[in-house]
């Protein structure tokens, strides 16, 4: 099976993906599990770095890298998914793994500006949706395809500080879970992963076990585990799969399942999760609750 990582777009004639942390963890696990891959991402040199790594029944020599910025425009994307459906003697992308990210340092939602937001967007909706539909028209006429989407649990909860970045997530979901619905008769299937708090080496708060203030201390999951749950979850066929430590999964079940308490709770912590992002402390901590106690 072939496999895209986007972001590392992982790409297996399973699938594509955009090069971070976690997409690394992924790419690793699946070349350990004899995917073939094609990674993509828009730093050539951290994808043959990721790529001599790798070990596996296929990998490094077979794995296939396509340097891609999915805010190039639609000629460039179409020109990557030919190529990328063209490797493995024309197998074709059985997975593709959305794994591309853009998150901007946290912030008051009225703060950010038009720019960034369309940034935002072109990385974290529209380019992700102009793959998909480039791709999906091959996995079509070979009957079966499967799109492995990770979003992020801000994209189920009301996420204060990550305004925007939560509004790219929740569009994410509505088009994957639409598209799911649209297709699934016809062999196609859509995994969305959204994770909480991942330890991984990227910047803005997904980065680090520690937040930037000294003895400040998040409970992330690793980006190991986080990868391995995905690729249970892509195995097993869920439609979707929450990964993330507490009180962040505490949280997305009330949202989920008593939104009137989950919408309560969000709103109560909303200023005081905006001061402890100021402050670069824990925008996790169960002390947000709490009149304006500091998140330690």
């Amino acid at each position: 099976m072939i496999f895209i990582l986007l972001s590392l777009l992982l790409l297996v004639a399973l699938l594509f993906k955009f090069l971070t942390s976690d997409g690394e963890a992924l790419a690793k696990q699946l070349a350990s599990l004899g995917a073939k891959l094609i990674l993509s991402s828009r730093n050539e040199a951290e994808l043959e770095r990721v790529k001599n790594q790798l070990t596996g029944k296929h990998a490094p020599g077979e794995v296939k890298i396509i340097p891609l910025d999915l805010a190039s425009g639609e000629e460039l994307l179409k020109e990557a998914v030919q190529k990328a459906e063209s490797f493995f003697s024309g197998a074709g992308v059985d997975y593709m793994i959305h794994n591309a990210a853009y998150e901007r340092p946290k912030s008051i939602a009225l703060d950010v500006n038009e720019e960034s937001v369309k940034a935002t967007f072109n990385i974290n909706v529209l380019g992700p949706i102009s793959l998909t539909r480039l791709l999906a028209s091959s996995m079509l006429s070979r009957g079966w395809g499967h799109f492995v989407v990770m979003s992020s649990a801000a994209g189920k909860t009301p996420t204060p500080s990550q305004a925007i970045y939560s509004a790219s997530k929740f569009a994410l979901n509505g088009y994957f879970h639409s598209l799911r619905s649209e297709l699934c008769q016809k062999g196609i299937k859509v995994t969305i992963v959204c994770p909480g708090p991942i330890e991984t080496s990227n910047g803005f708060g997904s980065g680090s076990t520690t937040s930037g203030k000294k003895g400040t201390f998040e409970r992330r999951v690793s980006s190991e585990r986080c990868a391995e749950l995905t690729i249970i979850a892509a195995t097993h066929g869920l439609k979707e799969v929450w990964i993330s430590d507490q009180p962040v999964l505490a949280v997305l079940y009330l949202v989920q399942y008593m939104p009137t308490v989950g919408y309560w709770l969000m709103d109560k912590i909303g200023a005081n999760r905006l001061e402890a992002a100021a402050q670069k402390g824990n925008t996790y901590s169960l002390s947000l609750l709490f009149g304006k106690k500091k998140a330690t």
